[in-house]
């Protein structure tokens, strides 16, 4: 069982698949669960996360399933392995929600990440100072010990970016760039950051101007994943005020990746979107001088 008692992201992930395939098989959980000689309600407990598969019953049910692709296979396998591993953000889940947990466990298994952001700087590319101030102006009550904390897992989550351990994508809406929510000195140097973060290889950093019109309210922020070779969509995050919703129902996946891409269409390209950053960054700096 998951250690925490609740469906792990990887577990979750992994059920869910093992239940497609189970389904396009024509098969129920009462025959699956004969192939591992084991009883319906773990096939069923599989299926939902609740426990953690082991490699040779994931073998065993692709194999039944009739799934022989090297990579799907190998995918399946190494969730099954890592399901229960502790990540480097345990050490701080005393402080962090469980919904904002398997955000962070979804980030750290992808290999691409997408994100449109209308408001803030994203995560993934804040710098301590700004993270504190986004932090702090939130509507709940953040103690010190708590807010400590907080900032180290936003530079713990920016490590993988900088890693270059994933293809990074983000479009920032032109507010998010021209004005600023908080000191001029944070955003000032958050911005330089952002520049030298978008000189990565594995980095995309897009702006929406004000001039492309509605289409900066089509959707709220929101955080999308991919965990292969190819950025297919498996996985969507959105924040609000009562916590991180995750999203996989693959009719739904496919709204946000139309939705990213006609953003993505809409925006500044890579290089003029620094360019407009500069600027922004250069009129600040004359402003305090």
């Amino acid at each position: 069982m998951p250690a925490s008692g609740r469906p792990t992201v990887r577990s979750r992930r992994l059920g869910t698949a093992l239940r497609t395939y189970r389904l396009a098989a024509k098969l129920d959980q009462l025959e699956a669960a004969d192939i591992i000689a084991a009883s319906q309600a773990r096939i069923s407990r599989l299926e939902t996360g609740h426990v953690t598969a082991r490699v040779i019953e994931v073998r065993l049910l692709l194999d039944a399933y009739g799934i022989k692709d090297p990579d799907v296979r190998a995918k399946l396998e190494e969730l099954a392995k890592h399901s229960k591993n502790r990540g480097w953000w345990l050490e701080h889940a005393a402080h962090l929600r469980p919904d904002y947990l398997d955000h962070i466990a979804l980030e750290d298994d992808a290999t691409y990440i997408r994100e449109w952001q209308p408001v803030l700087v994203p995560g993934l590319l804040q710098t301590p100072a700004y993270a504190e101030a986004t932090i702090s102006a939130g509507p709940n009550y953040i103690s010190p010990e708590q807010l400590e904390h907080l900032v180290m897992v936003r530079a713990g989550r920016k490590a993988k970016i900088d890693r270059g351990d994933a293809v990074y994508s983000a479009i920032l809406w032109e507010a998010v760039i021209a004005h600023p929510l908080m000191s001029v000195e944070v955003h000032r140097d958050q911005l330089s950051a952002i520049l030298e973060v978008a000189k990565r290889r594995n980095v995309t950093l897009q702006v929406l101007p004000f001039s492309a019109g509605a289409i900066a309210g089509s959707s709220y922020a929101f955080s999308s994943f991919s965990f292969d070779s190819e950025p297919v969509v498996e996985a969507v995050t959105m924040e609000n005020l009562l916590g991180t919703s995750i999203i996989e129902p693959p009719q739904d996946l496919s709204r946000f990746s139309n939705a990213y891409d006609q953003l993505r269409s809409a925006a500044l390209s890579p290089e003029a979107s620094a360019r407009f950053i500069r600027k922004v960054l250069a009129d600040l700096e004359k402003e305090a001088s």
